[in-house]
């Protein structure tokens, strides 16, 4: 290994003083200046210096002899270690995975494992910093302390998408192949430096996700629903499905489930509203959350059932299993995609048969989107009043008329009379949400199914989200107003001990 040098500056030997000159005085005459010839007019030395007497007691002597003003510090040099161009990230990138597979061969990730978080970093920053020497990496201390950290999110998280999942601002992350990669915050999409050295790293990734809850995905099966151990939400699409590369969205939840009290502290409905939403759960009244993709379906699912006794067995059934119940008997079940030869497959319909030979009291469907909804009424009118569900739709309206598509699917003989008489018989409220384009989240209705009236399904809204204005800088304007309806519900609650203010539905009282 070749030697180090440093250098010093000493200072230079003082030159024998002149003749003529005052020892420790630091003035000598100008030398070679002949007789009668000025100091001026004394050629300047070798060195370049030229010398100039002033008369002791003058103004330009006294501005001579004052001290030097300091002198200013010396700029700090940008530090040449820093990564701050795309070549040095892609030389960390490329280090990592490559120090990743190696401490694969040569850990056993097992017995590491069991050790504390903090000998677990310790032993890995100590085989770091013996392959940075080695490597030669331009890493000072704070860069090498977040690659140790970046390498252990590779070995026991999820690499470079870590950090995200930990950053509590980022609702959803989106990845577009392995350079592009998308967060929203607050709703709205941003772009993210977060980059996968290339695509065979990012899918590494992917089966690191879908393998933990024993599924697969490759190019006979491009598509997969996955979960993370949080209970966030994942869908992935490879080739050659994604033509442009892997497409990961990873839905993230809260580890503290939003209650009721959060929404209306946030604005997403009035303390009104979530009172009486909270009276239809405690009365076991059947109740349909409907909206858009990314509206708050499954966080307002969470938070109203948090009003469910916890004397009651609940039984969630699910795509990929995110539901967050508070309540201390809960049976959770989640569908299962066909094997490799195209068997096994456990569909939502079956789920939903079966959950009714477990004894429940109430159903959950994570997401309505098929025939399970025909058997997911039959439940609701046989004894399982106060189930859930949610669905995609845009008003409440269309909710009905989907929840009609989808028991068509079932192939049975039925008229669309019957149909409706089914869910009129078996669903009482439907709760509309939406994302506005400012990327907040309201509940636009809250509806009631009255009953039927010949072949036509009455429905009335009891309170809605009136939008009034969009200012320059996109956000929405709006308030919540009561309709001036009141519910034909609120005998049912006041028979079972629950009363509901009925100021709360007077249009001329703001809520």
């Amino acid at each position: 290994m070749a030697g180090r040098f440093s250098f010093r500056r000493m200072p230079a030997p003082e030159p024998p003083a002149p003749p003529g000159s005052v020892p420790g005085s630091g003035f000598a005459p100008p030398p070679d200046q002949m007789p009668g010839q000025t100091p001026e007019e004394a050629a300047p030395a070798a060195d370049g210096i030229a010398w100039t007497v002033f008369q002791e007691g003058t103004p330009e002597a006294a501005s001579m002899m004052a001290p030097l003003p300091p002198a200013p510090p010396p700029p700090v040099p940008a530090s040449p270690v820093a990564p701050a161009n795309a070549a040095m990230r892609e030389k960390l990138l490329d280090a990592k995975v490559r120090l990743h597979r190696r401490l694969i061969e040569e850990i056993n990730l097992a017995a590491l494992e069991k050790l504390p978080e903090d000998e677990i970093r310790k032993h890995i920053q100590q085989l770091v910093s013996q392959y940075v020497l080695v490597e030669r990496l331009a890493l000072n201390t704070q860069e090498l302390a977040d690659f140790v950290t970046e390498i252990l999110d590779e070995m026991t998280g999820l690499g470079p998408i870590e950090p995200l999942l930990k950053d509590a601002s980022v609702n959803d992350i989106l990845i577009n192949g392995h350079e592009c990669v998308y967060v929203e915050r607050r709703g709205i999409l941003e772009p993210t430096a977060v980059r996968f050295k290339d695509e065979a790293h990012l899918l590494r990734i992917i089966n690191k996700i879908v393998s933990a809850v024993g599924r697969r995905v490759d190019e006979s099966h491009p598509l997969c629903d996955a979960r993370l151990l949080d209970g966030s939400r994942v869908n992935v699409a490879v080739r050659p499905v994604a033509v442009d590369g892997p497409l990961v969205s990873i839905r993230k939840f809260s580890k503290k489930p939003l209650g009721l009290d959060k929404l209306v502290e946030v604005g997403a409905l009035r303390p009104q509203m979530a009172e009486l939403l909270a009276a239809m759960v405690k009365a076991r009244v059947t109740t349909i959350i409907s909206g858009g993709t990314g509206s708050g379906k499954t966080t307002m699912l969470n938070a109203l059932s948090a009003f469910i006794s916890d004397k009651e067995r609940l039984i969630t059934i699910e795509d990929a299993a995110e539901l967050q119940l508070q309540q201390p008997h809960v049976a959770r079940m989640e569908t299962r995609p066909p094997n490799v030869e195209g068997k096994g497959e456990i569909r939502q319909r079956d789920l939903v048969k079966n959950a009714l030979r477990m004894r429940p009291e109430r159903i959950i469907l994570g997401e309505c989107r098929g025939e399970e909804a025909f058997d997911m009424l039959q439940a609701m009118n046989t004894g399982h009043e106060g189930s859930m569900a949610t669905i995609h739709a845009n008003n409440p309206r269309e909710a009905i008329s989907r929840l009609e598509q989808m028991i068509g699917m079932a192939g049975l003989p039925m008229t669309i009379t019957s149909i409706r008489g089914q869910i009129a018989a078996a669903v009482r409220i439907i709760v509309q949400l939406s994302r506005l384009s400012d990327g907040k989240r309201r509940v636009m209705s809250i509806a009631e199914i009255t009953g039927m009236e010949g072949e036509i399904l009455q429905m009335q809204e009891i309170f809605k989200y009136v939008r009034t204005a969009t200012l320059e800088d996109g956000t929405v304007q709006g308030h919540f107003v009561a309709t001036g309806v009141r519910p034909r519900i609120l005998s049912d609650l006041a028979a079972k001990g629950i009363k509901i203010p009925p100021q709360y539905f007077d249009p001329s009282k703001p809520l």
